[in-house]
């Protein structure tokens, strides 16, 4: 306990150097050039793609790598990544380059990039937030005078693009440095900040109270005593993606109360509900304690959740009801280990989506134009459907097209297209997701779970 206080301590309160002692201990020092404790670095040498140079190295605790093409056009990608693990799970802080294709196409096309491990693993959206906005200064600044290349031409335009957790980073970036970045593209992000949380504990609350299994608060063994057993009650264990009916009513009432808390009914609900029928009971279990970064369950709370549809069992009456933990972060504004978006951007962000997405499901995406349509900036936001099951299924083409729309956007002004995600008409089209999705891709991944586009 002593070893978890002392981090919680290091990491709230230490960017830059000495880290505060547990009470009676003398201070403990950590260079900035090293992680904080009980982390270790692992970043072995990247090979640097042809013509390019990688820079490499620990800044402010965080491990990161550089990369910038022979003939810089002057702009950079900061890319942020998704979840590593809790800290009990994972002590290596990695970092990982740009993912679908995008290292080479940026490289290819002339800009820099460059990618923070951040200084904590767990869901800590302030590390990411913070180690990405600092590598970003710190990066432009070794690529302005480099070795025999005095280049300086034009104002460096930063893009923001990140990944799952890493779309939350990047959906908070924006809004807490106004200005900084220039644009930002969100794959697979946590949008819905921490309504994600309620997600899991709803999935497992209302599978509980159809399924007439009181586990809350979960046990030790929830995963291999209780889910089977809910699961069974269910009638929900022997269904596949290629056989996702269900005939029990109760399984059906939980299917569809997931399908619309996912998103609402969407071209390949029935099948993505079956792929991800037995991971969604693994977002579900006791507190470990620690900071939130660690326990980012204890936000979660389905206090004056209405379910749909509410037959043959009045959930709304019956299911158990839990309010949040840690009510004070969850209301907080102010950046947390996981902040709200709060749908205030000011300069462009494009977003992908899968649409058979149960991990970070597509309501994430709805939830977030709601957010920015209340604060009157819709018209910054463009967001698209992809017809996908897997959780960040995009092909290289989806993410390149994605990439250069959102340049041409920032750079000329030219307003991309996107897909109403908030229309029940639209997304309930047997054709919805069709107009981003790569039809080369179609055979590939769960992209078979949907029908063929026209």
């Amino acid at each position: 306990m002593r070893r978890l206080w002392t981090f919680a301590v290091v990491v709230g309160l230490v960017i830059g150097g000495a880290a505060l002692p547990a009470v009676g201990q003398a201070p403990v020092h950590v260079g900035d050039d090293q992680p904080l404790p009980p982390y270790t670095v692992r970043n072995p040498a990247l090979a640097p793609l042809a013509g390019a140079t990688v820079l490499q190295g620990v800044l402010h605790h965080a491990a990161y790598d550089i990369e910038y093409p022979a003939h810089w056009n002057g702009d950079l990608v900061m890319y942020a990544h998704g979840y590593r693990g809790s800290v009990d799970d994972n002590k290596l802080l990695t970092v990982d380059p740009p993912p679908y294709g995008l290292r080479q196409k940026l490289i290819d096309e002339g800009y820099a990039w460059a990618a923070s491990s951040y200084y904590d693993n767990g869901y800590d959206v302030r590390a990411g937030v913070l180690s990405t906005h600092d590598l970003a200064a710190f990066a432009l600044g070794k690529l302005r005078f480099p070795a025999n290349r005095m280049f300086d031409q034009h104002r460096h335009d930063i893009f923001l693009v990140g990944v799952s957790m890493g779309g939350h980073v990047t959906g908070r970036s924006v809004e807490q440095f106004p200005g900084y970045y220039d644009g930002a593209l969100s794959m697979c992000g946590v949008l819905g900040d921490n309504t994600l949380f309620d997600f899991f504990l709803d999935e497992n609350l209302v599978a509980q109270d159809l399924a007439g299994v009181d586990a809350y608060p979960p046990p030790a063994n929830y995963r291999t005593a209780v889910v089977p057993t809910i699961q069974a009650n269910l009638g929900i264990t022997g269904i596949t993606t290629t056989a996702p009916v269900i005939t029990n009513p109760l399984g059906q009432q939980f299917r569809d109360i997931v399908i619309n808390r996912s998103g609402g009914p969407r071209p390949g609900a029935d099948a993505s509900f079956a792929f991800w029928k037995d991971f969604m009971f693994t977002l579900y279990g006791p507190d470990k304690g620690g900071t939130l970064a660690e326990s980012p369950g204890r936000l979660a709370t389905n206090v004056g959740t209405k379910y749909e549809p509410n037959s043959p069992i009045d959930v709304d009456g019956t299911v158990t009801r839990v309010p949040p933990g840690d009510s004070v972060s969850r209301k907080s504004r102010t950046l947390t280990q996981s902040p709200q978006i709060l749908g205030r951007p000011r300069v462009p962000v494009l977003t992908l989506h899968d649409l058979g997405d149960l991990f970070v499901p597509f309501s994430m995406e709805q939830i977030y134009a709601g957010d920015v349509a209340a604060n009157g900036r819709s018209d910054l936001v463009v967001q698209r459907a992809i017809r996908a099951a897997n959780h960040c299924e995009f092909s290289p083409n989806e993410a390149g097209t994605a990439f250069d729309d959102l340049v041409a956007w920032v750079d000329n002004g030219a307003h991309p297209a996107g897909d109403d995600v908030t229309n029940p008409a639209a997304l309930a089209d047997p054709n919805f997701g069709c107009a981003f999705s790569d039809r080369t891709a179609f055979s590939t991944g769960t992209r078979p779970l949907f029908g063929p586009c026209p």
